[in-house]
């Protein structure tokens, strides 16, 4: 195989980077093919044990390897979402945005909540998150984070996740246990490599410099280490503080800057090819493209698909997959699509 070949050169990790890549490539070309024989095997054996259940007049025999076929049937059907993740920039890395919408503290825990629903989504996957960038709310919570997140397809599967997020529950924060609706918006973007060629002119950009808010030692806290920057035309704003090194957050932000432009210009080009589908999702408040209700009850239901879960416990603690899964074939094939609800 051609990836076995350039992993097994010995130069390979003078490049680093170039390295984990086609290391991520590989185990992911690893787990397809692994995944197929498994399926194959698996029905086999199903088939086998119903003939032999038949044969013997066993109702039990058959009623589990029917069990196993379903087990397949679902299985392929979530390998087959996987096989529509063929944009341009979906097998690449990705950034990821929670900000806080109107509602002070409720706002803001909510979006701490958020952010840890995608670290937790990202390492069940064995991803790896990196946090850029994060403002702490006055009382608890965040105003808004940044996180990198690194992972074959990772931004195939979060960008489905754009879009505004509601929550309904009794407000911990609430001496008279009033329900309160929260609301919290998910922006994602991919990382961009070398083939995408994004040009950025400095002089339409404003630079501004600040102190990490973050933690991170002495240092971190009292010099102008983080790096803000404002593309004029656009409006879009990126920072980071991830480092010590003002000029690694610089280099840094530049590489946001240029990630969230192309996501603009992917954008718009997905919505143009998607205006016929009543499927177009619009980044904005008033466009929930989920709602996840903690009381009078608990449900967990994406507005645009109709994928419903009752443990939102577990939806926040990263069981995300249906929900991409089912709004990436809307994407796809558009319209109505058709999935069971989890529970």
């Amino acid at each position: 195989m051609e990836l076995n070949a350039l992993v097994e050169d010995p130069n390979l990790w003078n490049d680093p980077e170039t390295a984990q890549k086609l290391m991520r490539e590989r185990t992911d070309l690893e787990d397809r093919l692994g995944a197929i024989t498994r399926l194959e095997q698996d029905l086999t054996d199903a088939i086998e044990l119903i003939e032999m259940g038949e044969a013997e007049g066993d109702a039990t025999i058959v009623a589990e390897a029917e069990e196993g076929i379903r087990t397949v049937q679902i299985e392929a059907a979530r390998r087959q979402i996987e096989t529509l993740l063929s944009g341009e920039a979906d097998p690449n890395d990705t950034y990821l945005e929670v900000h806080s919408g109107a509602g002070g503290t409720e706002s803001q825990d909510w979006t701490r909540m958020l952010m840890r629903m995608y670290t937790r989504w990202a390492e069940r996957r064995k991803f790896k998150v990196d946090v850029m960038d994060v403002a702490d709310g006055e009382e608890a919570g965040i105003k808004g984070a940044t996180l990198l997140i690194k992972g074959h397809n990772a931004y195939g599967w979060l960008k489905t996740e754009a879009g505004v997020h509601r929550l309904v529950r009794i407000s911990p924060f609430d001496s008279n246990a009033r329900r309160h609706t929260s609301f919290a918006s998910v922006s994602v973007y991919p990382v961009i490599d070398d083939r995408i060629m994004i040009d950025v002119k400095e002089s339409d950009c404003r630079i501004d410099t600040f102190r990490s808010s973050g933690a991170g030692g002495q240092h971190v806290n009292t010099t102008d280490s983080a790096v803000r920057i404002t593309h004029i035309p656009s409006g879009v704003v990126v920072a980071c503080q991830q480092e010590r090194s003002q000029h690694k957050n610089r280099a840094t932000a530049w590489n946001m800057l240029r990630a969230r432009l192309y996501e603009i210009e992917l954008k718009k080009r997905e919505d143009q090819a998607m205006a016929d589908q009543a499927a177009k999702t619009d980044v904005g408040w008033g466009h929930q493209i989920r709602s996840y209700v903690l009381q009078p009850y608990q449900l967990v239901k994406d507005l645009r698909t109709g994928v419903t879960s009752t443990a939102p416990g577990d939806v926040l603690d990263g069981a995300l997959d249906p929900y991409m899964e089912a709004a990436l074939a809307q994407r796809v094939y558009g319209g109505d699509v058709d999935v069971e609800d989890i529970d």
